[in-house]
């Protein structure tokens, strides 16, 4: 079995990989650290499982789950990330997620949720599955940000979170203008008006951290 650990972080995947290492002892393991590597790695050669994080240097996590799903869409994806939030959940699930795991889970819901996914179906775990039951009663309004396209939604986080037009559009290769043109976009589809509007609205969601 080969299964690839997209994370930026070095201790996330060494610990991933001593978790999973203990419960599947014939795996083998490839890595990458930012999202550029995770394409490249994940498009190169076949895997039974990709890990992947969400907040990833580069254009996002959830560019490289759709540039996956695309190409190898048989290849189940395991999202494991910091973020809980319903909007991201629904995300990911609408860009070709397998599964969805909160990283504060523990080490069994980790091996519970691989063997899942690798069993040929869907997993979220049960603290996620309850905000994605109280969600489905959500009206649009409530979730403006589901009216963005993935891009958007990465644009949108990072100008909340207070990071320049030149830093965003050199992290997600992108030009000056074109993140511009996304900002307008973004604010024409959540009808607001300013980056204070996006800030206050990824903080209520709890988008930003």
């Amino acid at each position: 079995m080969r299964i690839l650990l997209a994370d930026d972080h070095a201790l996330v995947r060494c610990v991933f990989k001593h978790i999973l290492e203990t419960h599947f002892p014939d795996a083998e393991f490839g890595e990458a650290e930012n999202c550029q590597q995770a394409v490249d790695a994940a498009l190169a050669q076949s895997w039974d499982l990709v890990i992947l994080d969400i907040s990833m240097p580069g254009r996002g996590g959830l560019d490289v789950l759709k540039k996956i799903h695309a190409q190898r869409p048989k290849t189940p994806v395991l999202i494991v990330s910091m973020h809980a939030e319903q909007s991201f959940v629904m995300r990911a699930f609408r860009t070709g997620a397998t599964g969805y795991l909160d990283k504060a889970s523990t080490s069994h819901e980790l091996i519970e949720a691989v063997e899942r996914v690798l069993s040929g179906n869907r997993y979220i775990s049960n603290a996620l599955a309850e905000q994605w039951a109280v969600t489905l009663g959500c009206t649009p309004e409530d979730l403006l940000d589901q009216q963005l396209s993935n891009r958007e939604f990465e644009v949108m986080r990072r100008i909340a979170s207070g990071e320049t037009v030149r830093t965003i559009a050199q992290d997600m290769l992108l030009s000056g203008n074109s993140i511009g043109t996304y900002r307008m976009r973004i604010l024409k589809k959540m009808q607001m008006h300013t980056n204070a509007d996006l800030t206050r609205y990824a903080i209520q969601n709890r988008l930003v951290a």
